[in-house]
């Protein structure tokens, strides 16, 4: 045994391939040892459970990653992701297409999801390091960049596709051993562990490693190639406890079913998070790196110039060769072997972006870290769920990626139909591909979603595999699932009906409704009902505007009204001021509701209420609101609000009386601020075209003390800061001639004969004779 990753036990000899994961360097290396040991096993770490899964890689387009979960535990999940530049990517693919079996050597996942959760579902496996090694060698070499430092003495190697190589140089040497660079990284990861104790998890898995090998020394190979991390190389390759101390070890361990398979990864993901825990911030990079034959940084700068261009700024090929010119000064500089990351990014800056950090930042998310995402084709195994989320997206063409993409679809057209239903199924089975936005232009025809596919989404389906084979079936299961429970509140039954019929599940809407109409007769509480009516009004409008019939729901609305106006007059009794906001808020509401209830513009309106009805709840609501505002014990917030709803819906020609009497001096200035709050809370422009209203609210304000006008001053602030500019604008300019009219009147109204004398002193001091002056004056 010895610490230069080689175990020899008796003729059999295992080799210990220590590896950063995701790195291009390390990638290229364990690819040209493996061709050059042609080893008879594989063990690469990773859980065992996949090992029947690596035959699928070579139809795989990564990057990828193993999904492990335990069935109805979506928390207990974990992800092995593998890019095309991780080396034990290339040890798989090495592997099949050799004909040498691959096997994963890790702690299986059935261990390692028994424990307890850590961060719900995106830990990945394990990987307890106590120090960071590439980090801590970085240091001793004089290095405060451990990336810098492992670009320097690993990606831009000689002769494993450095530096020669990558550059084109003719005489570049052809690829040789990587061995006595698996053993120096041996050698260092031994240094930097020495007098280290793994802790009980990093023990338990390499207890695991351990006894992996030797199960493939007994099968009777004699050639065994392990592909590791290389914190992990001392500890399969250096002085080892004996098999029955680590059988001891993993005894006992908790267990659970764990089910496996492989789903799509994207390159922001592999940037953000790693399940390795060895975080690579740059894929874009690593990728180029491994993929690009030669001159990598003429292409990469060349590439950096191309997605200026697409964004229109203006980048020539002269900026492209200053900035390799640069680049290759700043590496020489600093005594690099090549330019690495830091030197590209900086010359892109100055020559290619002119300084603009927008435009680096755009390099940086194109390229740097890229926005490929990866591929599993049909053969791989998936549950019917996910299988019938992809033929859909085929049928569709909605295509998944992983940078954001803005889809607006036009509801009439039967294509961009189809699509909205799926996208509100996927979120009712929690699949959050897409989120609705603000639709651009009027009307109820136009959605607006932004996309984008997250690698969790794959998880999200197979744990409502149980729920049904397509995603129709799954999102009708789930909704009526959810309206059975029998402990959802109103609001959510109201919003689940909304969900159904966006997704068109007809079939869910019967059990939803009557749930939702046992829970409306039950519910007491008028504000439920008034938070529940507007997602309940929109439900009703959507089954009309996307012909889609909801039976039922204009009998609960109505019926729901009814509550609300029987129930109104008892809520707005004896409100503080946060219950008073509450409140304002859920009458807005309701108001909008009956107003959208009423309208039947939509001419796909075949299912609409029937006008004279409709009209009817209006008028009601309206009369049940007018006995409101005539009440002497309403919070002022509630009763300038109600006032402001009635004079805009033409029910009221006295406003201008009940403003006057809520400012006048008998009312506390706090309650009156509250009034002119509500009263305004619909907007400014009235103030414009009211002069009257306006010079009551001036004169309100003008009167106070300075006291009074402290104490009020935050509700002011509140009431007038939530105007429109142009609003705000437009009532100074009234204030301000009102002003110069009344200055103009009070000029005209001068006594002549009582202002003679102060005039006479003026002019006086001034130099003017006092008689002449006064006899002028009169």
């Amino acid at each position: 045994m010895t610490t230069s990753g080689v175990l020899v036990v008796g003729e059999a000899r295992v080799t210990v391939l220590g590896v950063r994961h995701h790195g291009p360097g390390s990638a290229r290396a364990v690819r040209a040892e493996l061709e050059r040991l042609q080893p008879d096993a594989i063990l690469i770490e990773g859980p065992p459970e996949a090992d029947a899964l690596v035959r699928h890689a070579p139809g795989l387009h990564p990057p990828v990653a193993l999904l492990a979960h335990v069935p109805g535990a979506p928390s207990r999940a974990a992800f092995w992701p593998f890019a095309g530049f991780s080396p034990e990517w290339q040890a798989i693919l090495y592997g099949v297409s050799a004909g040498v079996p691959v096997r994963f050597c890790d702690l299986p996942a059935a261990h390692t999801l028994a424990e307890e959760p850590r961060g719900g579902g995106e830990d990945g496996p394990p990987d307890a390091r106590p120090a960071d090694p590439i980090g801590t060698l970085a240091a001793a070499a004089g290095y405060d960049d451990p990336e810098r430092w492992w670009e320097d003495v690993v990606e831009h190697r000689s002769g494993l596709g450095g530096d020669a190589q990558a550059h084109g140089s003719a005489h570049a040497p052809a690829p040789g051993s990587a061995a006595p660079w698996f053993e120096v990284i041996a050698e260092a990861m031994a240094a930097v562990r020495e007098g280290h104790v793994p802790d009980e998890r990093e023990a338990r898995r390499e207890a695991h490693m351990r006894r992996t090998v030797r199960a493939a020394l007994k099968q009777g190979h004699t050639r065994v190639a392990v592909v590791c991390g290389a914190w992990h190389v001392p500890a399969l390759a250096g002085p080892q406890p004996s098999a029955a101390a680590d059988n001891a070890l993993l005894r006992g361990l908790p267990k659970v079913k764990a089910e496996l398979t492989w789903v799509p990864w994207t390159y922001g993901r592999l940037a953000s998070w790693s399940g390795y825990g060895a975080g690579v911030t740059s894929p874009g990079w690593y990728h180029h790196l491994f993929t690009v034959p030669d001159r990598p940084l003429e292409r990469w700068l060349a590439e950096a110039a191309g997605v200026l261009r697409d964004e229109g700024l203006a980048v020539s090929s002269a900026h492209v060769i200053e900035s390799v010119r640069l680049a290759e000064s700043l590496a020489a500089l600093r005594g690099r072997p090549l330019a690495g990351l830091s030197e590209v990014t900086e010359a892109a800056r100055a020559v290619l972006c002119e300084g603009d950090d927008l435009a680096v930042e755009l390099i940086q998310r194109r390229l740097v870290v890229g926005d490929r995402i990866g591929r599993v084709p049909d053969g791989v195994p998936m549950v019917p769920l996910q299988r019938d989320l992809r033929d859909q997206q085929r049928r569709l063409r909605l295509r998944p990626e992983a940078l954001d993409r803005e889809l607006d679809l036009d509801l009439r057209k039967p294509l961009d139909l189809e699509r909205s239903h799926l996208l509100h199924r996927l979120r009712l089975l929690e699949v959050g591909w897409g989120t609705p936005g603000q639709a651009r232009g009027k009307g109820t025809f136009r959605e607006t979603w932004a996309l984008r596919w997250r690698p969790e989404h794959d998880l999200a389906l197979i744990e409502h595999a149980a729920l049904g084979t397509t995603v129709a079936a799954a999102a009708t299961r789930r909704a009526a699932d959810r309206a059975g429970g029998g402990s959802a509140a109103l609001a959510a039954l109201t919003a689940l009906v909304e969900q159904c019929l966006l997704a068109e599940l007809p079939e869910a809407l019967p059990a939803v409704l009557a749930a939702l109409s046992a829970r409306a007769a039950l519910d007491t509480d008028v504000t439920h009902l008034m938070a529940a009516l507007p997602a309940m009004v929109r439900a009703h409008r959507y089954g009309d505007v996307r012909g889609t019939p909801a039976e039922g729901l204009a009998v609960i609305v109505r019926s729901m009204l009814d509550r609300i106006r029987i129930g109104l007059p008892v809520a707005v009794t004896g409100l503080d001021d946060d219950a008073a906001a509450d409140l304002l808020k859920r009458i807005d509401a309701v108001h909008a509701a009956v107003a959208l209830l009423a309208e039947h513009t939509e001419p796909a309106a075949q299912h609409a209420e029937p006008a004279g009805r409709a009209e009817g709840e209006r008028e009601r609501w309206l009369a049940t609101l007018r006995g409101l505002s005539d009440r002497q014990d309403l919070h002022g917030l509630i009763e300038g609000r109600l006032t402001r709803i009635l004079l805009d819906c033409g029910e009221l020609d006295d406003a201008g009386d009940r403003m006057s009497r809520a400012m006048s001096r008998g009312q506390a200035p706090a309650r009156a601020a509250s009034w002119v709050e509500g009263f305004l809370s619909g907007g400014g422009l009235l103030l414009v075209h009211d002069p009257r209203l306006l010079s009551l609210v001036d004169g309100w304000l003008t009167g106070l003390s300075g006291d009074q006008f402290t104490d009020v001053l935050p509700l002011l602030r509140r009431t007038f800061g939530a105007f429109a500019a142009p609003e705000r604008r437009s009532i100074g300019e009234r204030l301000r001639s009102a002003g110069h009219e009344r200055d103009r009147d009070d000029a005209h109204d001068l006594d002549d004969r009582r202002a003679a004398g102060a005039v006479a002193t003026v002019l006086s001091i001034i130099g003017r004779t006092p008689a002449r002056t006064t006899e002028g004056a009169r």
